[in-house]
């Protein structure tokens, strides 16, 4: 494409995106759980229970003869400790190979929270090469007017990849697929295990202002409301930083040194706080837990740093991915359910090391870095 053309594209896309909208406010954009859009639309629970059938078998090659190769771009905050995204990648692209899937690939990486212009200007990137199929994150959310204008238009088909739960203004242009894992019934995993063990006072570290913070965080809060032994007494943003979650910990036990429990919303964070913890020798004293169970936190979990965490089963949302493009591909975009909500494991300190052993290899099956 000539210069000229490619800078007035660029600009028209920008213009796009700017335009004004209608899309609700993030504070009071409403999601639907999982358990809830499962009740009002009981006829998805039959095609979630197959196509996860499909996720967890081997792959079956894609019928598929004729069809040039699709163009995938995807928008990632892999720019962290967690391996979650890195992991996402290979596996997605691992299982589109063993489909036997044509494809070309752009990847996209920044820094979750904090890059909202950077991820902007990916976005208008990718549409430029006008992909088939543009997959994000729950980081969508801070572009959601984008988004919402990508689903009304329909091109490219829009794969939302950490976010189980719909959106209710989304409901009649839906993306092809909702795919992740439930950080809610994770949480309330965490929750039932630690509020049982913990007394005194507690301190929570969130995320970033929005999607993740609320799902994870605010349901920690509300399950530890039910527990008239625990009182909070502070809570942090820390935009899933590793050094702003050390930062904040130190705060939190310079002004409250009696604390017993503080939660962390993600890998990053936790590993933060464990690094406060040990600068000051409060390692005993607090118990820390983990979200996700990626390789730093199953090696704390081992070194006993981490009392506990959810593990996923990592690579099944991106293998969800890939098997909504093939059936996509094929025709039989019915067969996709509108959300696929991947398998979480609880794993502590009495966690034997075969059974780690045991979910580590379901989870990393593609992603085996």
């Amino acid at each position: 494409m000539p210069r000229q053309c490619r800078i007035l594209c660029c600009l028209s896309l920008v213009l796009f995106f700017l335009l004004p909208t209608r899309a609700i406010a993030e504070e009071n954009l409403d999601y639907i759980r999982v358990s809830e859009f499962i009740q009002t639309h009981p006829e998805q629970q039959a095609l979630m229970d197959s196509f996860a059938a499909r996720v967890r078998e081997p792959a079956q090659s894609a019928s598929l003869a004729g069809i040039a190769s699709a163009r995938i771009a995807i928008i990632y905050p892999g720019e962290q400790s967690s391996d979650y995204w890195r992991r996402s990648i290979q596996a997605f692209t691992t299982r589109l190979q063993k489909l036997n899937i044509r494809f070309e690939l752009k990847t996209f990486l920044s820094r979750p929270s904090v890059d909202k212009q950077l991820q902007a200007e990916q976005l208008v990137e990718a549409l430029e090469w006008q992909p088939d199929y543009l997959i994000f994150s729950a980081d969508a959310l801070h572009h959601r007017n984008a988004i919402q204008r990508l689903l009304l238009r329909g091109k490219p088909k829009v794969i939302l990849q950490n976010i189980t739960t719909p959106i209710k203004s989304w409901q009649q242009y839906p993306p092809l697929l909702y795919s992740g894992f439930d950080h809610e019934l994770g949480t309330q995993l965490l929750a039932r295990e630690v509020l049982d063990k913990a007394d005194g006072e507690f301190a929570l570290l969130y995320f970033a202002p929005g999607y993740i913070s609320r799902m994870r965080g605010d349901t920690f809060v509300r399950a530890a409301s039910q527990n008239p032994e625990l009182t909070q007494v502070a809570s942090f943003y820390t935009d899933g930083n590793r050094g702003k979650a050390r930062e904040a910990t130190e705060k939190i036990m310079q002004r409250n040194p009696q604390v017993r429990l503080i939660f962390s919303c993600a890998t990053d964070i936790s590993l933060g706080i464990l690094d406060a913890l040990e600068k000051l020798g409060k390692q005993e004293q607090v118990i820390v837990n983990g979200w996700g169970g990626g390789q730093s936190e199953l090696e704390a979990l081992k070194q006993k740093k981490l009392d506990l965490t959810v593990m996923r089963i990592n690579d099944d949302a991106s293998i969800a991915m890939a098997e909504a493009i093939r059936l996509d591909l094929e025709g039989n975009t019915e067969q996709i359910p509108q959300v696929y909500s991947g398998d979480i494991v609880l794993l502590t300190q009495s966690t034997s090391e075969a059974e780690i052993e045991a979910y580590t290899k379901q989870a990393f099956r593609y992603s085996d870095l």
